[in-house]
């Protein structure tokens, strides 16, 4: 890391959100007609982002101050309200990660002809909230931003979804709006608790301002509403049945993206300002994201839909993340937030072949309809492979070390729980290995299917992107272990005193 030097007086982290609204404000002032500048407009203004973002990852410093790039200007001062930015190493993964998902989801999105506008605004406004949660560094701008993702979600896949669009939109409302009171009864509980006045999460996560009792009360609240969007169990029947209703490049972000600013808003808000009351829950917390885990695995083994199966996986998945927060160990947490990034990629590659490169020139999600697809679209074959074997923890891909970290953080603190989580493994290779070879290898079923489209530039570029960042990741995991490590390190050390002072 810090392979170059930054000028501090620009506003960095502004301008990677800010790239985004800007290119939603350009495609407003565009004729409807001229579809491929709309298209090229969006695209650019994701890859801007992203360019931007990479920018900043290169200059961060894993060794430096806490927070860097911090950007603070006055909102409602009388309020204790500011527009506050700043990024550790937890959020640095973050916003690669979006980076990646919403310019590859809107490369995946030059195919949407109905209603272009409304569509391109809506995935940009989506990305760009997305990118303001990780940054955000005010509690208030935080939950306003993470709010804000809610509708465009919701349009997107009620305007544009396909199976059960309405439904699939207002369920994921309603589950969000559930744990949104949760999240905002809580945050007003930590304002007034505090005693400071302040919405500033580096004030805040002083855990000296709250009392054991005050964070024992309002830990849950916070961590259990943060939880709906991660798609924990109980609390994720909305999750597979918004992921297939969404377009692809909503899917995308959703299982991608959406679902870790859950899990992030669990870590950051919850465990990072409440973490006495954290150590309280955790064997509670562990043993639901255990059963989430098998659950979530066997779920996806269940299904005979293509589409359904990676949504079941995500449940699986975000639950082993959601138990290496529960870990609560450093290990643990490192673990979690490899997670949340190689799933985000590897599921973004997944729902981009199921859904553009399959099922949009298919016409079927059905499995048993498939097979010898390899022989029509050998891309769509290959990337998916590399995806599968990824969420299997296959050595030399991303997943395996987050896995790795996520199961010695439990077993240092629940050995029992880790081996029954483990269960999960053998059938996530199970239900993967089955998909692979029934959709893409053997005879091909339908004759037809070699009269396909080819696949197009977009697809190619998406995919190889998503593809090599899991190879990266795996081969050399440096580069995001580094600063992931330092940024936990920190929360660590919290659950630990916290945990010392409690006599765990």
């Amino acid at each position: 890391m810090n392979l170059l030097e930054l000028p501090q007086t620009i506003p960095w982290l502004s301008l990677i959100w800010g790239s985004l609204l800007v290119a939603a404000a350009a495609i407003t002032l565009v004729p409807a007609e001229q579809k491929r500048v709309i298209r090229a407009i969006g695209s650019g203004g994701a890859l801007l982002s992203l360019l931007l973002t990479l920018l900043v990852y290169a200059a961060y410093q894993p060794g430096g101050a806490r927070y860097q790039f911090v950007e603070q200007i006055a909102w409602l001062p009388q309020l204790g309200i500011n527009y506050t930015l700043g990024v550790d190493g937890i959020s640095l993964a973050m916003l690669l990660l979006n980076g990646l998902v919403i310019f590859t989801a809107t490369l995946m999105s030059w195919n949407v002809e109905e209603r272009l506008q409304s569509y391109w605004l809506l995935l940009l406004l989506l990305g760009a909230g997305a990118y303001a949660v990780f940054m955000a560094l005010d509690l208030f701008l935080l939950l306003v931003c993470y709010e804000l993702t809610l509708l465009p979600k919701f349009l997107l896949i009620g305007g544009w979804g396909r199976t059960r669009r309405e439904y699939g939109a207002t369920k994921l409302a309603l589950y969000m709006m559930a744990g949104s009171t949760l999240i905002i009864i809580g945050a007003i509980a930590v304002y007034f608790g505090s005693g400071l006045r302040s919405f500033d999460m580096r004030l805040l996560s002083s855990s000296a301002l709250f009392s054991s009792t005050f964070q024992a009360q309002w830990f849950l609240p916070l961590f259990i509403g943060f939880a709906v969007l991660a798609g924990m169990v109980p609390l994720h029947s909305w999750a597979p049945t918004g992921h297939v209703a969404a377009p692809t490049a909503a899917s995308m972000l959703l299982a991608g993206v959406m679902m870790k600013l859950g899990a992030y808003g669990c870590l950051r808000v919850a465990v990072e300002i409440l973490p006495a009351g954290a150590m309280v829950w955790l064997l509670p917390l562990a043993v639901l994201t255990m059963i989430g885990a098998i659950y979530g695995s066997l779920a996806a083994l269940a299904q005979r839909d293509f589409k359904y199966m990676v949504a079941y996986s995500s449940i699986g998945h975000m639950a082993l993340a959601l138990m290496g927060i529960a870990a609560g160990n450093r290990i643990g947490l490192t673990g979690a937030v490899l997670q949340l990034f190689a799933h985000g990629v590897l599921t973004a590659l997944l729902f981009a072949v199921v859904g553009r490169m399959v099922y949009d020139r298919t016409h079927t999600r059905q499995i048993a309809e498939l097979g010898g697809l390899r022989q029509v679209m050998p891309f769509a074959a290959l990337v998916f492979v590399i995806g599968g074997l990824s969420s299997m923890g296959m050595p030399g891909l991303a997943g395996v070390w987050a896995g790795f970290n996520i199961f010695i953080g439990m077993w240092d603190r629940f050995p029992l729980l880790a081996i029954l989580a483990a269960l999960s493994i053998p059938i996530t290779g199970g239900y993967t290995l089955w998909a692979i070879g029934r959709v893409f290898f053997g005879e091909l079923r339908n004759p037809a299917f070699l009269q396909l489209p080819r696949l197009t530039w977009q697809e190619y570029l998406a995919g190889g992107v998503l593809a090599a960042v899991l190879i990266v990741a795996g081969v050399a995991p440096g580069f995001l272990t580094d600063p992931i490590s330092s940024g936990v390190a920190p929360i660590a050390d919290a659950l630990t005193q916290a945990g010392m002072l409690a006599g765990r």
